[in-house]
Parts: C-alpha cells; structure tokens; sequence
C-alpha cells in the first residue's frame, strides 16, 4: 500500500495532504471527441440545434466543468485555477467535434484532473445538445495531452497516441 498515496495504513481512502508541497506553476491539456453524423455535424456547424449554438454551450459547460472538479471527483482537491481556455474545433473528415481543454495553476497540485473534467463535460454538452438529433452519438478519446509541474515532471502525448501503455 506504500506506493498508493491515496490509501491510509487500514487500506482507507484518504486525501493526500500537500500542505508541504511548494508551490510551482502548472499546466494540464486535456481532449476529447464527438463523433456524430453527417446530419448533426451540419446542423452543429449551421447552428440549427433548437437548443442553442452547440459550441458556445459547450465551451461554457467545460469551463464550469473544470471549476468544480473539486466537488464531483472525490480525492481532488479544491485549485485556484489561474485560467481555462476551450477550444472545439469541428473535423468534417471524422465528423467529430474536437476538444481541447487547457487548464493553469500555481498550486501544489496539478490540475490534469480540472483539465480532463472541462474537456469531458463539454463532450457530454455536446451529446447533451443534439441528443434529440442523433440517439447513437459517441462520446471518446478523453485524455491527457500534456500536463507541466510538480514531482512527477512533465509529461507529453505522442501524435495520434491515444494510450501508450497498452503496447508495453
């Protein structure tokens, strides 16, 4: 049990304390995918969801997101964020919704888990918004991208590279 830290000597969860920690400028970048039909990526790109311009919801929806990650993951601790920037790019050759989620602090912990709750929730934004389109949407490839800071030093994806540790 010594090498997981979120565990207490009867095996418990617990919150790690990192009280002692310093503080030390962070980064995350997260994403994820929409995959939908070729029907929902028009109306996404025109703007004819009757719920609204998909894109903006979304991108409003993962900046929340990430502002509360605190409140929905169980062992997160609470981070000042210094900012969060959301991209959704549409990708009419996979006729996907594109996410990409950037997320800062200077903090003593990181913030890969504020970066990977904005990109998530925007996904299920998306889903949530054209739903009523489109029953079989798919909602895939949350990551992490890249995150900067703290012991575990940083830490970059490889193009196309959805999970390296599969292959070892």
């Amino acid at each position: 049990m010594a090498d997981f830290t979120h565990f207490n000597e009867q095996g418990r969860a617990k919150m790690v304390d990192v009280g002692e920690k310093n503080p030390t400028h962070r980064t995350a970048v997260a994403g994820a995918r929409v995959l939908v039909s070729r029907t929902t990526f028009d109306l996404i790109r025109n703007g004819g969801m009757k719920k609204g311009d998909v894109l903006a919801v979304a991108q409003v929806a993962g900046i929340m997101g990430a502002k509360r990650t605190w409140e929905l993951i169980p062992m997160c601790h609470p981070v000042q964020v210094n900012g969060i920037d959301l991209t959704l790019t549409l990708d009419e050759a996979r006729l996907s919704v594109e996410i990409r989620a950037a997320v800062s602090c200077d903090g003593r912990t990181g913030v890969e888990m504020e970066a990977l709750t904005a990109a998530s929730t925007a996904a299920l934004t998306v889903y949530d918004m054209c739903k009523a389109v489109q029953r079989d949407i798919v909602v895939t490839d949350i990551r992490l991208l890249e995150k900067t800071g703290g012991i575990h030093g940083d830490f970059q994806r490889e193009e196309g590279d959805i999970c390296a540790t599969q292959r070892q």
